[in-house]
């Protein structure tokens, strides 16, 4: 599943290519999870603001045609806000295997605006088409869990409802050691899947959550309620650490993830415990051990990782 780095990877690729198309047409395949909730052609002629993200969720402004011009920045920066703004937009998600295609040689002038011109049936599993002045953007996903949600806003329904669960930004400055640590101790499960609910901080997934436990030194098995408050400081900066090296690495790439470039994540390659049960730890050398937890697999160190 694509987790916060592949969002966010996915979100860097696309700031400069979006930002202030105009959208001729959309399209849409078959159902995903939730219906768009707008008639596709009343977004025809709309301006594409921004791109930003919360967690996994990725929030595509729509701004009217006849706004103001917006300005291509010359460099995409990483989104580290925990909110999101703007008035109507597009809240998409990748779901369990989706991703976001996008193709900058197929453009369309203003003038085809009203219905989609002569193009040909959509591709197998995708079940969005957004056609602009800039390139063509296309969500692609075989498992039909991904969705595309209109909102009149982010802060209404139904982007509201679903983002209303979200726990903190791994990056928010808000998010304190001292917050982090009073969270945890709500939770009297395993510390690996208190942070696998993404009700206490979001987008860390197994792969990322295996990581930061061992750059911590704690036993995915601790109890969450019994981390001492310096122990949770050192898991949160390990969170922060192995997510922006993620990230900076282009994200994961397991099975099919890909960047609208079509290029794979190459943090999978980098990982100290993630898939490399009976090697050797990096770290002391003890043997890579695995355990399921909720049904995911856990990667960690028995000689470093201590409860």
């Amino acid at each position: 599943m694509p987790e916060l780095p592949e969002v966010e990877v996915t979100r860097l690729s696309l700031a400069d290519r979006l930002l202030g198309a105009r959208l001729v047409w959309v399209r849409l395949g078959k159902p995903l999870r939730w219906p768009l909730g707008i008639a596709p052609q009343t977004l025809h002629g709309a301006r594409l603001g921004a791109m930003q993200r919360r967690g996994k969720y990725l929030w595509l402004p729509l701004l009217p045609a006849d706004g103001p011009h917006v300005t291509v920045p010359e460099e995409p920066a990483p989104n580290l806000a925990p909110g999101l703004h703007g008035g109507p937009g597009l809240l998409l998600h990748l779901g369990m295997s989706g991703a976001l295609q996008f193709d900058a040689t197929l453009r369309w002038p203003w003038s085809a605006a009203g219905a989609a011109p002569d193009l040909p049936p959509l591709p197998p599993h995708v079940h969005l088409q957004l056609g602009t002045d800039q390139g063509l953007l296309g969500l692609h996903d075989p498992r039909r869990f991904g969705a595309a949600v209109w909102s009149a806003a982010p802060d209404q329904a139904p982007a509201a409802t679903l983002l209303a669960r979200l726990g903190d930004e791994p990056f928010d400055p808000s998010l304190t050691p001292e917050r982090f640590h009073a969270r945890l101790q709500r939770r009297r499960c395993a510390i690996k899947l208190a942070l696998l609910a993404g009700d206490i901080v979001v987008g860390a997934g197994n792969i990322y959550v295996s990581e930061a436990l061992h750059r911590a030194g704690i036993d995915p098995r601790a109890r969450a309620d019994r981390i001492s408050r310096p122990r949770a400081a050192a898991l949160l900066a390990a969170l922060r650490e192995t997510l922006g090296q993620a990230i900076a690495l282009g994200g994961s790439t397991l099975r099919d993830f890909r960047d609208v470039h079509g290029m794979a994540g190459a943090f999978q390659q980098q990982a100290l415990v993630y898939a490399r049960e009976g090697e050797a730890c990096r770290r002391c050398g003890a043997t890579v051990r695995r355990i399921v937890q909720g049904q995911r697999s856990t990667f960690f160190c028995a000689g470093c990782q201590r409860r």
